[in-house]
């Protein structure tokens, strides 16, 4: 079969799965709590992440109490969060600063994004997977945005994918231009790295 039809059928699979979770409200809790555990002593302060579609995982609650928790430190730290903004010529990805209440207006793709805020560079960026396996490979939608981005970002920034344990495809084989992640995290914890804590 087709390595293009095999991804294809295997997204729209995973896609299927997500949406219908039965313990969906569970599995968001527990990624929420493990998210912010793992954020703890993270020296970045400045984030990048996503907005929330086909049914992912939101990270933006976490990451609004990280950037609260930032601000009650014994010295205080200003820490932002940048969403993404696609660049349609080179089809990559900027980050722009957001916070609750930012003005938004929908991307290309009928995607919310910030309006006219500041262009941020993310140290740490979580990214969407719709499905991922061993060695921090992920399925993504198949456009390439996030491994172009990666591709071109310098200094790279630490690349932690989000997902549900449902989303784990041992057998998955990655092509060449995948960028493998630095660490992947699900409702049950840390998945890559591989090791003791995971961390």
């Amino acid at each position: 079969m087709d390595k293009t039809f095999e991804k294809k059928a295997l997204r729209e699979r995973l896609l299927r799965e997500r949406l219908h979770l039965p313990d969906r409200m569970a599995r968001l809790d527990a990624l929420q709590e493990i998210m912010r555990i793992w954020l703890v002593g993270r020296p970045d302060t400045v984030i990048g992440a996503y907005w929330p579609i086909k049914g992912e995982f939101d990270p933006l609650p976490a990451l609004h109490r990280w950037k609260e928790d930032g601000e009650l430190m014994d010295e205080p730290q200003r820490r932002r969060i940048g969403l993404p903004v696609v660049n349609k010529v080179h089809k990559t990805l900027t980050f722009h600063a957001w916070y609750p209440g930012c003005p938004m207006e929908e991307d290309a793709y009928g995607i919310p994004k910030p309006k006219d805020t500041e262009v941020v560079v993310p140290t740490l960026l979580f990214v969407p997977c719709v499905g991922y396996g061993p060695g921090g490979h992920r399925l993504g939608y198949g456009g390439g945005f996030y491994d172009r981005t990666l591709a071109t970002l310098q200094p790279p920034p630490f690349t932690v994918g989000l997902g549900f344990t449902n989303g784990f495809i041992d057998d998955f084989e990655p092509e060449p231009h995948d960028q493998p992640l630095d660490a992947i995290l699900n409702d049950n914890g840390v998945v890559w790295p591989v090791g003791p804590r995971g961390l």
